[in-house]
């Protein structure tokens, strides 16, 4: 079994889809919005979304949740939690070797906990 995608919410799509657009610009995923209130970055075997909540209430960030993200080594660590720090990110974690992992934390602009790792 694997994952088949993993959303997060916004209140902004725009502030959403640039934050993003630059944090994933060299991962070589592409974007799409089916809609105004989704888009998706999609790769083989890899789907993320933000998106405006169905029913229509302000998205919030859940308690506990957290997306992870392997993005190869301790270089690409570094350069992406500086790079969505820099874009209006907060740090949650600066990069640290974490048991087996060299990984850092960063909330994004709504405050999705979100995971980069080697």
């Amino acid at each position: 079994m694997k994952m088949n995608y993993f959303v997060v919410g916004t209140n902004d799509m725009t502030a959403a889809r640039t934050f993003y657009d630059s944090l994933f610009a060299q991962s070589g995923l592409q974007s799409m919005s089916p809609s105004d209130r989704m888009t998706y970055w999609l790769g083989e075997g890899f789907a993320f979304a933000v998106a405006k909540p169905f029913d229509a209430m302000p998205a919030t960030n859940g308690n506990g949740t957290m997306v992870g993200f392997c993005v190869g080594g301790e270089e690409e660590v570094r350069r992406m939690h500086a790079l969505a720090v820099d874009l209006g990110g907060a740090c949650e974690g600066p990069p640290n070797q974490r048991g087996p992992k060299f990984s850092a934390y960063v909330r994004d602009l709504d405050g999705n906990k979100l995971c980069v790792s080697d």
